[in-house]
């Protein structure tokens, strides 16, 4: 034999509510269904009987005593799930915090060998490039030996992640991105001449 599982009905009362009265002036029912306060006080609830729930749910309205302007702004933020949105291409709400720099974007795998040890490592390989490549590869934050594929990858990003229309809150975007702009050129004409040297020969 089958135990038959018990379910409540959509008007059933709420099985957790206390053993009181209906809290609607002068009802005496038992009060089996819930009812937030108010709008700032979600949490805490009037006990009613069925038809006095029903009677204060008809009546109720969360913007009640909004603003057009304060209920739009509510609105909003119940978009984002009422938490603090920014811009796209800030990492904070406030412009003078630091955000990401090129030294923060590095290849994952280095990851173990730390933060100093990729800067100390980064250094070190840039010494053995061509010197009129050393600070194009520093401001890409590129390893030497590379490829032209791999300088046209970080560009892409790069060139994303700081270009003026995505960091308008950002006075010193524009100097970033031509800088990265600069140091792309000198690395392309450098691989650029250098196929050419080898086709020649």
């Amino acid at each position: 034999m089958q135990r038959k599982t018990f379910k409540h009905r959509a008007f059933d009362p709420d099985p957790d509510a206390p053993q009181q009265c209906c809290d609607h002036p002068e009802c005496d029912l038992p009060a089996g269904y819930r009812a937030p306060r108010g709008r700032d006080n979600l949490r805490s609830y009037y006990w009613f009987c069925l038809e006095h729930v029903r009677q204060y749910n008809a009546n109720w309205d969360y913007y009640r005593g909004m603003t057009p302007g304060q209920i739009e702004s509510h609105l909003r933020a119940d978009v984002s799930w009422q938490r603090p949105s920014w811009k796209m291409g800030s990492s904070t709400s406030d412009s003078s915090k630091k955000s990401f720099t090129i030294d923060d974007l590095h290849d994952p795998l280095d990851i173990l060998r730390g933060r100093k040890g990729r800067t100390d490592h980064k250094a070190e390989t840039r010494k053995a490039a061509p010197e009129s490549l050393r600070q194009p590869l520093a401001q890409l934050n590129l390893d030497w030996p590379t490829t032209i594929e791999v300088v046209k990858t970080r560009y892409r990003v790069l060139a994303r992640r700081y270009h003026p229309d995505t960091n308008q809150d950002d006075p010193k975007a524009e100097e970033r991105f031509k800088v990265i702009g600069t140091a792309y050129t000198a690395l392309k004409e450098y691989f650029t001449n250098d196929q050419a040297d080898h086709e020649v020969n």
